[in-house]
């Protein structure tokens, strides 16, 4: 039993949608949204140091907690910002977690060193060792 694929009539109008450019412009708008996402994440300014292009490949999607600071001293817990003594705080909560995040350290070039070790201090006496220092390529 053969089956024939021809129309009956040759000019009658098709009655089928062709979905394939609608699922183009989804692919497209899905890639431009993945593009744009990370960098709307960024809103604090900061001038991070520079390193050189050559990184290490990008590791699996772990959770993670943003600590900024910037140029004038001032200190921000994700885009919020906190004191010195409420970001102590913040972290000793953040250290009794089983599992706790990796720590995205972000400091303006311009800043004083000091700052940003007594952040490590802070991060290391509570037993937080996953820390990322941010930077931005070259």
């Amino acid at each position: 039993m053969a089956r024939t694929f021809h129309r009956g009539e040759r000019l009658t109008a098709v009655s089928q949608i062709n979905v394939t450019p609608m699922i183009d412009m989804a692919f497209a708008l899905l890639i431009i949204f993945m593009i744009t996402t990370p960098l709307l994440e960024q809103t604090i300014p900061l001038q991070l140091p520079s390193e050189n292009a050559s990184s290490a490949p990008v590791p699996r999607e772990t959770p993670f907690q943003t600590i900024s600071i910037t140029q004038e001293g001032v200190y921000y817990w994700s885009q919020e910002e906190v004191t010195f003594e409420e970001l102590t705080s913040r972290i000793e909560i953040l250290a009794e977690h089983h599992d706790p995040p990796v720590i995205h350290l972000r400091g303006d070039f311009r800043l004083q060193y000091q700052k940003v070790i007594e952040v490590m201090d802070l991060l290391k006496q509570n037993e937080l060792t996953r820390i990322s220092l941010d930077t931005r390529v070259k």
